[in-house]
């Protein structure tokens, strides 16, 4: 390859366009306009608009992105994670243009995409697994009938989906169908296909999984293992590697389980088989993502392995640097830095960042997508950076994790920098008494940070840059920042804030209302779920601030601002 396209954004696309520049070939961004002044178009060599719209519009519209990559001369694509990484219809029409796809071929991401493919091939080769539903669940009756029969808690998962997105985790048998309706819903926004399956789900588990790499020659290696049982809402927040507290035996039942399956599904790229690990010893084989992960840098920096170039060498037809599984250096954490609120419930704040400093010093690297100055879009996912820490031992990570995250300054929009700060402080997480995090232990155990004080919306004009299109392509002008001085931002369409009652109903964050759980007129109870609100890719409820008749305002699909007044309750 020469050319390398990148389908993706933020992080992780300077993140590739970096290994691109180290692999010696160019490469190519693409962005929506809502990403227009994000920094991932300026890394790459080159950039090309995508256009204005949600997601579907843009980042996930195949045939915008191949006919970017035939305008660009690209000869190859890199997906990142997430959008359209997994979708095995994109790899296929890449390699149907003569394009080196940097994944696993089409056949084995349809085969492992498919959750409940994926459980028979790794119940094919002996992998550990939990009873689940033999195929898609149909409706939600199907879900609840499911849960009679397997028993709580149980878990519903997107069939094509990955990353916590759309899975959901039922502990109530009442809670079976609205929750499998959900996961139906994000599934669909997510990846484009709704179906959704379930299985049992391990109580208060570990989240540890396998980093494995395989060429075209044969080769297929387990780098090692990572913890990410540090979890919101089913999605990662801090990751660490290798796995530690688990016996020796453990961790070799999982290296040669996840080799079994990436062997026996014809493995080639980069990919990750996850498993679950229950208190009284029980693992349970979960998923395989096969794309690069977001934590991919914790088993960088205790292998020595340069994941993305290796996935690039694999797509040009060249063998495995490494051919056995390497002995960890040391340990290191990986802290997700989202524009999320931890004292409110983990809600998204989209907005603008008036200061952005990241720390730095010895073991520490940070991947970030963002600098002073730059927008958090509302569309997408609430990831602004990543904090990799690492240390000769896991004691000499955290050490440095606490400086590090004492460093590290956001302004302008809330963070999980509190978050992370505390869990520091965490016995549980620290293990002085043992190891005793897991996957749901923020819900039920985590003592919680303080709110973030609300920080209002400012123009901006700390950019000094812009740039035109010609003919889709991006041209960078310099322009003083004079010029902009005296010009007013467009209004936003979106449903904006207005005076509140004690009755109203507001949007706790900017998004898109989803749906209504109640109907125009219906009697509600204080704290009860009224409606749904989507931003950056998660749902969050609504709850009633106090009993009453409902009266809606807004009706779903329409954009909103926070604190928008949606419904008033008399």
């Amino acid at each position: 390859m020469k050319k390398l396209l990148i389908a993706n954004r933020g992080e992780i696309a300077i993140r590739i366009a970096r290994a691109a520049r180290d692999y010696g070939i160019v490469s190519v961004a693409i962005y929506s306009d809502a990403d227009a002044g994000s920094l991932h178009p300026e890394f790459a060599d080159e950039a090309y608009g995508l256009g204005q719209g949600r997601p579907a519009d843009t980042y996930l519209n195949i045939g915008k992105i191949l006919d970017i990559a035939r305008r660009a001369g690209a000869d190859a694509i890199h997906p990142g994670y997430g959008f359209l990484s997994e979708r095995a219809e994109f790899a296929q029409a890449t390699r149907d243009l003569g394009l080196a796809w940097v994944g696993p071929a089409p056949h084995v991401i349809t085969a492992l995409g498919d959750k409940i493919e994926a459980r028979r091939i790794a119940a094919i080769v002996g992998a550990p697994l939990v009873k689940g539903s033999d195929g898609p669940l149909s409706s939600a009756a199907e879900a609840v009938a499911f849960a009679r029969e397997a028993g709580l808690p149980l878990a519903i998962k997107a069939v094509f989906g990955g990353g916590g997105r759309g899975m959901k985790v039922a502990r109530k048998l009442e809670e079976v169908g609205e929750l499998f309706d959900s996961a139906v819903r994000e599934a669909t926004e997510a990846f484009g296909r709704g179906e959704c399956y379930a299985e049992q789900f391990l109580d208060k588990p570990r989240h540890i999984e396998a980093q494995v790499i395989a060429d075209s020659h044969g080769h297929t290696v387990v780098l090692g293992t990572r913890d990410c049982s540090l979890q919101r809402r089913n999605q990662k927040l801090v990751e660490e590697a290798p796995a530690r507290f688990i016996s020796e035996e453990q961790r070799a039942r999982i290296h040669d389980a996840a080799r079994a399956i990436c062997v026996e599904a014809g493995y080639t790229g980069a990919g990750t088989v996850e498993f679950l690990l229950s208190g009284n010893g029980v693992i349970s084989f979960l998923e395989v993502n096969t794309r690069l992960q977001v934590e991919h840098p914790v088993t960088e920096e205790t292998t020595g392995v340069d994941i993305v170039i290796q996935q690039l060498r694999i797509a040009d037809g060249l063998p495995l640097s490494v051919k056995e599984t390497p002995t960890p250096r040391g340990h290191a954490f990986e802290f997700r830095i989202n524009a999320e609120d931890p004292g409110r419930g983990f809600l998204p704040t989209p907005g603008l960042i008036t200061r952005f400093r990241a720390p730095s010093g010895p073991g520490i690297r940070v991947d970030a997508g963002v600098e002073t100055g730059s927008e958090i879009p509302g569309f997408y996912d609430s990831m602004m950076a990543k904090l990799i820490v690492s240390g000769s031992t896991r004691e000499e990570a955290l050490i440095r994790a606490r400086r590090a995250l004492a460093e590290f300054r956001i302004e302008g929009v809330a963070s999980v920098l509190p978050f992370h700060r505390a869990v520091l402080e965490e016995p549980d997480f620290t293990a002085e008494d043992g190891f005793r995090v897991h996957t749901n232990w923020i819900e039920t155990t985590f003592r919680g940070v303080e709110p973030a004080p609300r920080v209002d919306a400012i123009e901006g004009g700390l950019l000094l840059r812009s740039f035109i299109e010609i003919d889709g392509k991006r041209h960078t002008l310099g322009l003083p920042a004079a010029l902009f001085s005296g010009l007013s931002a467009p209004q936003p369409s979106a449903a904006t804030t207005a005076p509140a009652n004690a009755g109203a109903v507001l949007a706790p964050i900017p998004g898109t209302l989803q749906q209504w759980l109640v109907e125009d007129g219906a009697e509600v109870a204080e704290g009860e779920a009224v409606a749904l609100i989507e931003a950056m890719k998660m749902e969050t409820r609504i709850l009633a601030p106090k009993g009453g008749r409902i009266q809606i305002k807004v009706q779903p699909g329409k954009a909103v601002g926070l604190g928008a007044e949606l419904a008033t309750i008399e």
